[in-house]
């Protein structure tokens, strides 16, 4: 049985004049004997410590922080499973670069956050259009196939017609396209898989924020990240987070003998009574975190405009520019001189480069038209960059 907020479902027995059978046993009992499912099966001499929680916000910085919370303090004596979606956010892998992974133009026009998480790993785009899940075990006791098989099974009780089936290190697959992506972390006694599920995730979205290293693309011989793909929703109409999210609970529940389970439902209220959780979240809402933590990268930007040539040459440290180089046949070369030692020290973000840019303009006090000309390029550079 589930248990949310106090309502406990029936278990269903079997009744005779004589005694009462639990018939989910005999169901069980059977299946073990006959069944070709290679699915394992929990039987209540094997029932284990669990526990469930799922979040009712879609504040992503708050889903991640707390799922490196939890990764941090869950008890390592239950299995634990955390269930949650984000609004449009990507979510780029810890030492990963959003200037090169990310089109950061599109996503600040369209309101869509970047995450940093802790663990490594490649940038993938959520919207409430995807579940993600997060298994939590003792390394002793932790299977990334036991995890997987929860999935699996979850998808074909809510009516997704097989074949279901785990591919490669870390896909699950329907009709030969990517249903599900994981990653995994162990550290000592503690071990997690995550992952997503794709339900009726926005297509386009994946093309117009992400940017997919070119080689890896061809080398798994595919021409897009779409193409890889398959919204569930498309073969199942009535699929919804909600029908998903309750699957997954009731497998996990079986898998591991458990019938009457609270789910404990995390909001951002709940930053203010667990003081680790809430430094957590600051900490991944900053803008170091999420862009200062980029590694050192060079930039070139090359450009011709009416009044010269510009090529501008950058060096980034922790998202700060600490080098500059410019290289122009303009006319007014006090222009390029202040432009250069204005950039540097700045943030390397449109806020950055607007910054040094307004501050040429009051130097130069638009000397041989210099402010049109810094306009021009300041534009140029806030959709290159």
């Amino acid at each position: 049985m589930i248990s949310i907020k106090g309502v406990v479902s029936s278990p269903l027995l079997f009744k005779s004049n004589n005694n009462n059978f639990n018939f989910i046993k005999i169901v069980n009992a059977f299946n073990r004997y006959y069944s070709t499912t290679p699915t394992p099966t929990t039987t209540t001499d094997q029932k284990k410590s669990i526990k469930i929680y799922k979040s009712t916000t879609n504040n992503a910085l708050f889903n991640i922080a707390t799922e490196d919370w939890l990764f941090k303090e869950f008890d390592i004596n239950k299995q634990t499973l955390y269930l949650w979606r984000n609004s449009p956010t990507v979510v780029i892998g810890r030492y990963q670069n959003p200037y090169k992974e990310c089109h950061l133009q599109r996503m600040d026009e369209d309101g869509v956050v970047l995450a940093r998480r802790y663990s490594g790993g490649g940038a993938v785009y959520h919207d409430l259009g995807n579940t993600n899940f997060t298994f939590l075990s003792p390394t002793a006791d932790y299977s990334k196939d036991r995890n997987t098989n929860i999935i699996i099974n979850s998808l074909s009780s809510i009516g997704i017609a097989p074949p279901i089936e785990a591919s490669g290190r870390n896909d699950i697959i329907v009709q030969g396209k990517k249903v599900s992506g994981s990653a995994y972390k162990q550290s000592g006694p503690r071990s997690f898989h995550h992952g997503t599920i794709m339900i009726d995730v926005n297509l386009d979205s994946l093309q117009k924020y992400l940017n997919p290293n070119k080689d890896k693309l061809k080398s798994k011989g595919i021409t897009s990240v779409i193409s890889r793909v398959l919204n569930m929703k498309s073969i199942l109409p009535t699929m919804n987070h909600e029908m998903v999210c309750d699957s997954v609970i009731n497998e996990f529940c079986k898998m591991y003998g458990n019938e009457n389970v609270e789910v404990e439902e995390l909001t951002v209220s709940d930053l203010e009574r667990i003081p680790s959780l809430k430094e957590t979240y600051e900490t991944l809402q900053k803008w170091d975190w999420r862009y200062g933590n980029s590694p050192e990268f060079e930039h070139q930007f090359e450009k011709r405009f009416d009044w010269g040539s510009i090529d501008i040459n950058m060096n980034v440290t922790k998202s700060i520019i600490d080098k500059v180089k410019i290289y122009s046949d303009s006319l007014n070369p006090t222009m390029i001189e202040v432009l250069s030692n204005n950039l540097l020290g700045m943030k390397y973000n449109n806020e950055g480069i607007s910054t040094a840019i307004e501050r040429t303009k009051t130097v130069l006090n638009n000397i041989l038209d210099s402010d049109s000309q810094l306009d021009q390029l300041k534009e140029y550079l806030i959709k290159s960059i």
